[in-house]
């Protein structure tokens, strides 16, 4: 026995030794493939901005495109395992800080002083989205949580607002790349159809503007689609749609409270409170009482700010788009694109008639 004890102990000894050196050792190689993670959304997003400029994809735009890549990269090749943290960073972290750089975009002054009119209609097509799509979907026994998401975005702010959601309704990963993914294509066919059908339309250039805004999908879709109708057309359609942006925080805070009280959450699931919201309306007050007053800055500037937030928010939706299972997608994501399709149209065409 003594002298398995004095084998052991030098054994021991040996082995505690080498430990630490294996921990020291995987903590580079964990940074390495951590940064390898968040490069490789950095050059799919780089990659969707590239297709994003041939002609056919210009007007999907380059968040569709790149969460096109991600998820046919996932069906090709797997999902990237060795290079997940990062992934999941970009997914996740990225995700919450383009949400907070997307509130420079709205100017609260602007809404609040010329828009509180168009606020209530604004609030009328947030509950009409909402509730007509999820009823839809009860209907065609659609998933709930993809549909909710879907109606959140086709009454708030598309993909930005299917993001700010996601993490409050628990939404899975992959249903929420689906998600933005068919907000952005039916968005996009919508703001084209717009453009199409606007010779041919009885309205002026801001009742136009004012259609456009309350029913359209995101900002790129409102100005794609209000632009054709000149600068007055294109300021009130704007206007319209950034009281839209500005009613995503309290809908986050109704959903979280709806969420708690009606017992949807998983058992030992707790809702973790969207502090991003709070830096979205922080950036908000800043960009609006702070940057061009008391912090001159350059039409350049806010186009640079604006492309840098896209550019976040598309390397964010390539770490979800590539949890997306394409093999799944055939049977889960039909029955919600058809719900947000038919309460697209009919939000189109009841907001044409209150305008």
């Amino acid at each position: 026995m003594a002298t398995q004890v004095k084998s052991s102990v030098p054994l021991n000894e040996s082995n505690a030794s080498i430990q630490p050196a294996k921990n020291n050792e995987s903590k580079p190689a964990s940074f390495s493939l951590w940064i390898a993670g968040i490069a490789f959304t950095f050059f799919i997003a780089l990659t969707g901005y590239g297709l994003a400029k041939i002609p056919g994809f210009q007007q999907v735009g380059p968040l569709a495109c790149s969460i096109l890549i991600a998820v046919a990269y996932r069906h090709f090749r797997g999902y990237p395992e060795a290079l997940r943290s990062g992934i999941q960073f970009s997914a996740k972290r990225l995700l919450r800080l383009a949400i907070i750089l997307y509130g420079l975009k709205l100017n609260i002054d602007v809404v609040l002083n010329q828009g509180l009119g168009l606020l209530v209609y604004d609030a009328g097509v947030i509950i009409f989205a909402i509730g007509v799509t999820i009823l839809i979907a009860k209907w065609l026994k659609a998933d709930s949580s993809l549909s909710l998401m879907l109606g959140v975005g086709t009454g708030v702010c598309g993909a930005a607002a299917i993001a700010a959601v996601s993490p409050i309704v628990a939404a899975k990963d992959e249903d929420t790349a689906i998600g933005v993914g068919m907000i952005a294509l039916v968005g996009t066919l919508f703001a084209i159809a717009y453009t199409i059908l606007r010779p041919f339309l009885p309205l002026s250039a801001v009742e136009y503007g004012m259609w456009s805004g309350i029913s359209l999908h995101e900002i790129a879709h409102v100005a794609l689609a209000a632009a054709p109708s000149g600068q007055d057309g294109l300021a009130i359609a704007l206007l319209a749609k950034l009281g839209r942006v500005l009613l995503l925080v309290p809908l986050c805070f109704i959903l979280m409270i709806w969420m708690k009280r009606s017992g949807k959450l998983q058992s030992g699931t707790k809702i973790e409170f969207p502090w991003f919201l709070i830096g979205f309306l922080a950036m908000s007050v800043f960009g609006s009482y702070v940057l061009g007053t008391s912090i001159p800055v350059s039409e350049a500037f806010h186009n640079g700010v604006a492309n840098i937030t896209t550019f976040v928010l598309t390397m964010a939706m390539v770490g979800l788009g590539l949890n997306v299972n394409l093999r799944a997608l055939r049977t889960k994501a039909a029955r919600p694109l058809i719900a947000m399709s038919i309460t697209s149209i009919l939000l189109s065409v009841l907001s044409f008639a209150l305008v």
